[in-house]
């Protein structure tokens, strides 16, 4: 069986479909405060919302979650890294606009009442937050068994946060300033993240049956400390690289991995080639070995290796990757900026769109 995101339950389609429809209703509400304190300057499709608080000055606005890493947290019976996750997945948006993440309140919500899960949870989410000073100031804890299942009976649980951040709003990085021949630099991820763990997880666990406690030869550990392994938070690298050089654009590699990319084209008509991609983690290439995925699947699910891209002049490239190393973060130059629309890869003997 060849797989993909759709056969294990993800149709992109869909989700763009529903998308499409959450912004066309939602955005009806932009005008309720409109010339009043909290206007809408962004509102739904970017990696963070926009609102005015005046003075020059913005707040962004984001929210997410883990996905279905919190299933392999519930099968490995291990929780003190599934909150790093969750805060990672909030701010590494944030900061794709431009804004520091302030502030943090989370939404547990349990199959049933577990102290030391809710205490493992919860060490996780204050030592990401402690990261990048980050305030956690409240949140919701809901016990309900009705709804959370889980993959093991007594540990269903689900995580998502709210997250704030502030901005100047002449400092704002849309990708307004895209031009041809930026140069892409990819800094990289610690491996699969919080994405495409349901096509990991039917590929793997449910495919090929490997166990989450055995060591896999092919990536030195076992499985589920592999998949486990904590989201990267960009925020440190970013915030310097912005002080330090003009960024143009920056995409935090997420659901759509590099597809996501075609994001910016609302805001500069411009594409992206990709053509030096470095070496992925051994983690996605038994996901592409196993599953029988084409390349371009892969790189429209997994980050591939690479977390978080920034986009700037060929003159910044010193700055920016400099500033990473200095937080112990490897940069590659994977590609540029293009005339023309959409997302291009360009592998060992042919390009694809992706």
């Amino acid at each position: 069986m060849n797989w993909n995101y759709e056969k294990a339950g993800v149709d992109r389609e869909k989700i763009r479909a529903s998308h499409a429809t959450i912004a066309k209703l939602i955005k009806n509400t932009y005008d309720f405060r409109k010339g009043k304190l909290c206007d809408v300057i962004k509102g739904f499709g970017h990696y963070a919302s926009l609102i005015d608080i005046g003075e020059g000055k913005a707040l962004a606005l984001h929210c997410d979650g883990c996905g279905t890493k919190v299933l392999i947290a519930q099968l490995m019976n291990k929780f003190d890294t599934i909150g790093i996750d969750c805060v990672a997945m909030c701010v590494n948006d944030l900061i794709c606009i431009g804004a520091e993440p302030t502030t943090l309140i989370d939404y547990l919500a349990l199959e049933k009442p577990d102290e030391i899960m809710l205490h493992e949870i919860m060490k996780g989410l204050v030592n990401a937050a402690k990261e990048i000073n980050l305030n956690i100031v409240g949140g919701e804890t809901a016990i309900m068994p009705d709804v959370i299942k889980g993959a093991i009976p007594g540990r269903g649980f689900d995580l998502a946060a709210f997250c704030l951040g502030v901005i100047n709003t002449d400092s704002i990085i849309m990708g307004d300033k895209l031009s041809s021949g930026d140069i892409i630099l990819g800094i990289e991820s610690s491996g699969i993240h919080s994405n495409g763990l349901s096509l990991a997880r039917k590929i793997l666990i449910e495919n090929a049956k490997y166990s989450l406690e055995k060591e896999i030869p092919e990536i030195g550990r076992p499985l589920g400390e592999e998949l486990l392994e904590p989201t990267k938070i960009y925020v440190p690298a970013v915030m310097t690289a912005i002080q330090n050089a003009e960024i143009h654009g920056i995409a935090h590699i997420t659901g759509g991995a590099f597809s996501k990319l075609k994001r910016f084209e609302p805001h500069a008509n411009v594409g992206f080639h990709l053509q030096n991609m470095p070496e992925p983690q051994p983690i996605f290439k038994l996901i592409h070995d196993i599953g029988k995925i084409t390349d371009d699947e892969m790189y429209k699910t997994f980050n591939m290796g690479i977390g978080l891209c920034m986009m700037s002049d060929k003159t910044n490239t010193d700055q920016i990757i400099s500033s990473c190393d200095k937080l112990g973060l490897r940069t590659h130059i994977i590609g540029n900026v293009i005339n023309e629309t959409g997302v291009r890869l360009t592998t060992k003997d042919r390009t694809i769109s992706l």
